[in-house]
């Protein structure tokens, strides 16, 4: 049986490596070649899913770190503002990503140059402002228990087989001009 930590582990080696596949992907450009629209909108569909989910663990983490300090030090207030900042950013560009995303069903072609620069953006915010940081991380690691990361991670069952499934989509939907990048082993 998988413990929640691998489980958590496993779910964020896989968002990575899609991240990657998807900087690299818009890095390289479609060049206009439609076997891309199915693999972006996959793309975006497991990205969506993905960091909706992050965006609620960050959340209940932000909630669960206010109540079990009380009261808030100068540390603690800067940390939780930094994170609203992230978060706040995030949901921007996440909006922007989707609209674009939604381009590409609605419009085709056309819309796989905006979906690119729209993935260009978000990517790259997400390499610089996102993942674990110092403040937030180190209250989480002193006030929670093994259960509060429990409740924090929302893990189902129903969400774990959703994500590796929209994992695997993206995959089969590899288009011939990025076949030389397979999945990481996560």
């Amino acid at each position: 049986m998988t413990t929640l930590s691998e489980q958590i582990a496993g779910e964020r080696r896989r968002l990575k490596s899609i991240r990657q596949l998807l900087t690299t992907a818009v890095a390289r450009k479609s060049g206009g070649d439609k076997s891309f629209l199915p693999f972006y909108v996959a793309l975006g569909e497991y990205m969506e899913a993905a960091m909706d989910r992050l965006h609620a663990q960050d959340v209940k983490m932000g909630d669960m770190i206010r109540r079990k300090l009380v009261t808030l030090d100068d540390n603690a207030v800067k940390a939780l503002d930094e994170l609203h900042e992230r978060l706040t950013g995030n949901q921007a560009h996440l909006t922007v990503f989707s609209a674009a995303k939604n381009a590409l069903q609605s419009e085709g072609v056309a819309a796989l140059e905006r979906f690119e620069q729209a993935s260009a953006a978000y990517t790259a915010y997400i390499v610089a402002n996102m993942g674990h940081h110092g403040g937030t991380t180190e209250l989480a690691a002193r006030l929670f228990s093994e259960a509060d990361w429990a409740y924090m991670a929302g893990i189902t069952e129903a969400e774990t087989q959703l994500e590796q499934e929209l994992y695997a989509r993206v995959y089969a939907l590899l288009p011939s001009a990025l076949s030389d990048l397979q999945p990481a082993a996560v």
